[in-house]
């Protein structure tokens, strides 16, 4: 598929069929496979050939055909599936990391995202330093010569902070550490974060790569090398693995992300247009616009302002509540990405976790909500927010 563009692959990478010459992907929903021979059987467990399964938790023929979609769209040698979104971010740094370790990371991060670092690898025994991720000077103050990853999110969670990955991906291979990026707000249409330095880049496929709400998924890419000796290995024996249902989903999903994406990046441009100068917000966040701390990387790094909006609401979490109260097409929740427009006041949902000083440092003000921008018409968005924001 080398020779097609992404587009186009999103639709054919990675198709297998079977004898039936089926036109849509099949459903492979099997736990196990058979053998002929005694000799076969143990012949497939010293070394897998090409198309040949053993366990659903170590592999499946939809599930594969999803890897090899994703990977090619993504620009990866290669790709492993998993349960959920962070099933991957744990996956990709327990299977590298062990006691005695560094980690350097962003501090801005989803709630879940900062749990793993700060209570689950501290626990076993990993070095975690957290720095200002817009900040390169802290990032080369951190990274030692025994640091072993650094983490970011490529456009934070909520606040949309903007990673120079290109930067950051330099600093991390000067100390041999691995850049690991979890990229779910630049998705794959926007991509280009292993271009710039990424080894290894980790997706939520929960939210715009199914896009409609259905399946709980996530996915690991990488060079061949680290996806085969050090992710598939942990996953095998921790039973991470996507269902093949799932695995269909994201497929069927993928097939029209390029659509879908695309036109809600372009909503959430006029929305963040519009609401600039509303009173009733104190802040618009939006790489797209020109206010944006990050803009001009934000451009130069994918080319889009990217689906998420975050704004702060006037009169702090009871003008975000009356707010969020009185939307009567925006659907209140804590998903992102759907065809549906979806809004959260993360201070008190996804980062509630989190120390009011925490909440401090990382933006999160009392006022702010994310905005996931769906596929509605614009003028309906803008109507409803405009006429909930009336309330605050």
């Amino acid at each position: 598929m080398t020779k097609w563009s992404k587009r186009t692959n999103q639709i054919h990478a990675g198709t297998r069929r079977s004898q039936y010459g089926e036109v849509s992907e099949a459903i492979f929903l099997t736990q196990g496979f058979v053998y002929d021979t005694a000799e076969q059987a143990e012949a497939r467990f010293v070394a897998l050939g090409e198309d040949e399964f053993i366990y659903a938790r170590y592999g499946n023929p939809t599930v594969r055909m999803f890897e090899e979609r994703i990977a090619a769209l993504e620009g990866a040698e290669d790709a492993f599936a998993t349960a959920s979104g962070m099933a991957a971010v744990n996956a990709a740094l327990m299977s590298i990391c062990r006691a005695g370790d560094h980690v350097v990371s962003s501090r801005a991060l989803f709630g879940s995202c900062l749990y793993i670092l700060e209570e689950i690898m501290v626990r076993y025994g990993v070095e975690v330093t957290f720095v200002d991720g817009n900040n390169l000077d802290e990032w080369a103050a951190a990274i030692r010569p025994d640091t072993k990853v650094v983490f970011c999110e490529s456009v934070s969670n909520p606040t949309l902070d903007v990673i120079d990955l290109k930067s950051v991906a330099d600093l991390a291979h000067k100390a041999d550490a691995l850049f690991v990026v979890d990229n779910v707000f630049a998705t794959p249409v926007f991509s280009r974060a292993i271009e710039h330095g990424a080894d290894v880049v980790i997706y939520s496929t929960t939210k715009h790569i199914d896009g409609q709400g259905r399946c709980l998924g996530g996915v690991v890419l990488g060079t061949q090398d680290f996806i085969r000796k050090t992710l598939e290995p942990y996953l095998k024996h921790t039973g991470g693995a996507m269902s093949p249902f799932n695995a269909w989903v994201m497929l069927k999903g993928i097939e029209t992300i390029d659509l879908r994406v695309r036109a809600q990046a372009d909503t959430a441009a006029t929305l963040a247009t519009a609401l600039q100068d509303n009173p009733k917000i104190a802040n618009v966040i939006y790489p797209g616009l020109s206010s944006h701390p990050q803009h001009d990387l934000a451009m130069q790094m994918t080319g889009s302002g990217g689906t998420m909006i975050a704004f702060d609401i006037a009169g702090g979490q009871e003008g975000a509540f009356r707010f969020l109260n009185a939307l009567e097409l925006i659907t209140i929740t804590n998903n992102l990405g759907d065809s549906k427009t979806l809004i959260t006041h993360p201070g008190t949902t996804t980062h509630s976790r989190l120390s009011d000083e925490q909440k401090a440092t990382n933006g999160i003000t009392p006022g702010l909500v994310r905005l996931s921008v769906g596929l509605e018409d614009p003028a309906d968005i803008l109507a409803d927010v405009e006429n909930a924001l009336k309330n605050v």
